[in-house]
């Protein structure tokens, strides 16, 4: 069995999904679609719509064969780290077409990434703009195009993790058919998941957009998960931990807990907090990571101690997937599980787990310790 993988979120799972998922079986020619799923927080660092088990389940009654979890540390990431962590565990279970939507597939990505060579490293010291910023205007003094489209930029950084592990996976990317990415109002049947999030929160129909499966969740959702709920556990956390507890937060640099710490203290709501430590050295994505990082503890010493210790969790699976699984899982170099023991809550897995936790603030679901895995017969 052929198999083609997907990394998504679907945060929640749409038309717009389905109608990929069709054109990847189809350009591919794949018996199997396995998808890579960021569990309850995305990249962006934001608790998804509903869990990954909820999300998970609509992907396998829609379509999908495989349904495996990318770990949060990769999946509340940059680009380049979130495409790293799902194409290596795509790599290991043997899937070596991948397929991905892109707002322009004509483009010739591994160019891109070859010109990323020349640029000037000390031009990113500038502290008026963000790195992204930063990177498209070298890329357009280089190339003449600039990375805008969230789909291209995970274009760009599959083709780069491919490259430089000799991955021998062959990239499909697949023109992104109706609204656009950030499009926020429903326009027919394919519409942005923002879109539907919107119409969700707004108590708006959105019927039309997603298959029954993902309607049935999404009708129940009766609060839309967000960090304006979470925010006191976050502002707990900053105004008790010492600055020098603070500072060995993953990713914390150039003093950006003193200002985090500070605008906690005078900020009773989320969004007033998160306008006040924005400045122009960060996007919105980048500090909101940092909420999430910060929220679960998770220091500089615990990622060096588990990034080259990967796994694979698998949420769920059809009889066609479970098939596949057999037929690969001897050949997969790194620890495959159904369920979460307490050996791995307390060990590899705890990072994930906390997450889990964390997320139990929107749901009564246990998501991750003895939890089976979903089988659609």
């Amino acid at each position: 069995m052929q198999a083609v993988g997907m990394v998504v979120e679907y945060n929640p799972f749409h038309n717009g999904h389905h109608y990929f998922l069709r054109q990847a079986m189809k350009q591919t020619g794949a018996d199997v679609a396995v998808a890579v799923m960021s569990g309850n927080f995305t990249q962006r660092g934001e608790p998804t719509i509903v869990d990954k088990w909820t999300r998970a389940r609509a992907a396998l009654e829609s379509g999908v064969d495989l349904v495996v979890e990318l770990p949060v540390f990769y999946a509340a990431q940059p680009a380049h780290r979130f495409a790293a962590g799902a194409l290596a565990i795509l790599n290991a279970l043997q899937v070596h077409r991948v397929a991905f939507g892109a707002e322009h597939p004509e483009w010739d990505f591994a160019t891109l990434v070859a010109a990323e060579e020349r640029f000037n490293q000390a031009e990113f010291d500038q502290y008026n703009a963000t790195y992204a910023t930063q990177f498209n205007q070298q890329l357009h003094a280089q190339t003449g195009v600039e990375l805008r489209d969230p789909n291209d930029i995970l274009a760009f950084a599959y083709t780069k993790a491919v490259l430089a592990n000799d991955y021998p996976i062959q990239l499909t990317p697949v023109q992104r058919r109706g609204s656009d990415y950030h499009d926020q109002q429903i326009h027919g049947q394919i519409a942005s998941a923002s879109a539907i999030r919107q119409a969700v929160m707004a108590g708006e129909d959105f019927s039309a957009t997603v298959p029954p499966a993902m309607k049935a969740a999404l009708d129940k959702v009766a609060t839309v998960p967000s960090w304006n709920s979470l925010y006191p556990l976050l502002r707990n956390q900053l105004i008790q931990a010492p600055l020098n507890c603070l500072a060995q937060t993953y990713q914390m640099a150039e003093g950006l807990e003193h200002r985090m710490k500070e605008v906690a203290q005078r900020s009773l709501r989320f969004d007033d907090f998160i306008h006040g430590v924005k400045t122009k050295r960060y996007t919105y994505a980048h500090l909101l990571r940092m909420c999430l990082y910060t929220t679960l503890q998770l220091s500089e010493d615990e990622v060096a101690a588990r990034v080259d210790h990967p796994y694979i969790h698998i949420l769920g699976f059809t009889a066609r997937g479970r098939e596949y699984l057999h037929q690969v899982k001897k050949q997969v170099p790194v620890p495959i599980f159904t369920k979460v023991s307490q050996g791995m809550r307390d060990g590899f897995y705890n990072l994930d787990y906390r997450a889990g936790k964390l997320y139990q603030n929107f749901t009564v679901v246990e998501q991750d310790l003895k939890h089976p895995p979903i089988m659609i017969r």
